[in-house]
């Protein structure tokens, strides 16, 4: 028996289920892609499919919506896959866990998928439900957004005839997103030397912090386990006089890390111990709201040697010496980020550690100079940044037909006016509306909270009222 089974609306959560038992990390989504190419081909409908395993499927207009204007709606197939450390899942091999508390859903261990796998499933059952009035329907269902919209920034536009275009990957209902930041990843790298030094190696471990959205959460302020595991080290150095093996932490540029580790050799054990108890009282001070935070220090063998003095000094250096967090805020329009960065992702490789920043402003010129700052201090620790996957940011559009069409209907269903506003998130609109010129774009959808983390839950019932609400917007684009 299926888990969601029984659940309203019945063919969202069918769908919404079969998309959870196909792994869709970004990178392996050719699975998916290909199985929603059978879903329209079953049915007889206009598709296409790109190298990138991006999907168009396109559906007429049912009777008497024939002379009414084509609407797009779009979400991205890939998730991010994130899991807590107990869990022994392969995500890039097996189907997710599901369960579902109250009206909550959530994946046993692992992030949910709901963003976005709630646009596909929405658009599955539009497409399989030939009772829904609606006009000429061009459903794109791209991926790589969770790595850098690489999806919408190559897919071929040229199948769509509509001007009008419903985003639903935001995870907030009742509001209707109108604009976005654009943003660019950096990625830094240190090179290091090693050398044989005595001591006892230890390996550390850091879990249990919040994490979350590095766009749509980074004004709650959480902590960055990266982050803080260099402040760890950085005191272990200086205090105890340890040296970095290796060090790690984070699964992708655009989440705020949760979790983060180190091998470390230090000349003397007792006082690493006590510099190590220190720290860790010291962080769950100020960690106040991280109830779940937990560090270990450990004994155990390394085959390989320590970075050298000056290595782990460079190394160092820009881990904790780089800006992190909302640099500005938005003037005019309270709780909105205008420019911020967030340290995603450390890596050790053979002769450099790789830091990965996810860059994000409305501003484009802020985003330029925060990269400019990443490079201007890297540069003197004879290391170099690179920049990966800029996408463009989605300006408010004053007026907008389509937005008004869906704050009359969410009225008329709630009885409650919707919330206009822009995100310091990316959303694939702003590559879709340099690409189609003139387009009416929203971006709209249910509760998803602790998105990009092992929390994340999907809440039934915002999901079944989202439903209604696209469901009636189709159904008064009647011309």
């Amino acid at each position: 028996m299926a888990v969601l089974e029984g659940l309203k609306p019945e063919k969202v959560f069918q769908y919404f289920e079969a998309i959870c038992q196909i792994p869709h990390g970004s990178g392996n989504t050719k699975a998916l892609s290909d199985w929603l190419v059978d879903f329209a081909k079953a049915r007889n409908l206009e598709h296409y499919q790109d190298e990138l395993n991006n999907v168009i499927i396109i559906k007429e207009a049912s009777a008497g919506y024939e002379a009414s204007a084509p609407v797009i709606l779009q979400g991205h197939i890939d998730m991010v896959c994130n899991q807590v450390e107990t869990c022994t899942k392969d995500m890039a091999a097996e189907g997710l866990d599901l369960v579902v508390d109250g009206d909550l859903i959530y994946a046993e261990g692992t992030t949910l998928g709901g963003d976005d796998g709630v646009a596909a499933a929405f658009m599955l059952a539009i497409l399989d439900d030939d009772a829904l009035p609606h006009p000429r329907v061009e459903m794109v269902f791209t991926t790589e957004e969770e790595t850098g919209l690489y999806g919408a920034e190559a897919i071929d536009v040229s199948p769509l005839q509509g001007k009008r275009f419903i985003n639903i990957d935001s995870e907030d209902e009742g509001i209707v997103t109108v604009g976005c930041a654009g943003g660019v990843t950096g990625i830094g790298a240190v090179p290091f030397t090693r050398e044989a030094y005595e001591g006892q190696a230890f390996e550390i471990k850091l879990s249990g912090l919040r994490g979350g959205h590095s766009g749509t959460e980074i004004i709650l302020g959480q902590e960055n386990a990266v982050r803080t595991l260099g402040r760890l080290l950085y005191e272990l150095q200086e205090d105890a006089g340890t040296r970095i093996v290796t060090l790690q932490g984070g699964v992708a540029d655009n989440v705020i890390p949760t979790s983060a580790s180190a091998v470390i050799v230090a000349p003397t054990a007792d006082k690493a111990r006590e510099v190590f108890e220190s720290c860790k009282a010291t962080f769950a001070h100020e960690f106040k709201v991280d109830t779940d935070f937990d560090m270990t220090l450990a004994e155990t063998d390394s085959a390989l040697d320590p970075m050298d003095e000056d290595s782990c000094q460079r190394v160092l250096a820009y881990l904790i010496g780089t800006p992190n967090g909302i640099e500005k805020m938005t003037i005019g329009i309270d709780g909105l980020p205008q420019t911020s960065l967030s340290l995603g992702v450390l890596r050790t490789f053979d002769s450099e550690v790789e830091y990965t920043f996810c860059i994000r402003s409305s501003v484009d010129s802020e985003c330029e100079m925060l990269a400019r700052r990443l490079e201007c201090q890297i540069k003197p620790l004879g290391g170099t940044l690179r920049r990966e996957g800029p996408y463009p940011g989605w300006e408010y559009a004053p007026v907008s037909p389509l937005r008004d069409l869906i704050c009359k209907v969410y009225k008329e269903q709630t009885g409650k006016d919707m919330v206009i506003e822009a995100i310091h998130a990316g959303l694939e609109c702003g590559y879709f509306s340099g690409k189609i010129p003139g387009l009416d774009c929203v971006s709209i959808g249910p509760d998803v909270n602790d998105v990009h983390t092992p929390m994340e839950k999907l809440s039934i019932s915002s999901t079944r009222r989202t439903w209604e609400l696209v469901v009636e917007v189709l159904k008064q684009m009647k011309a």
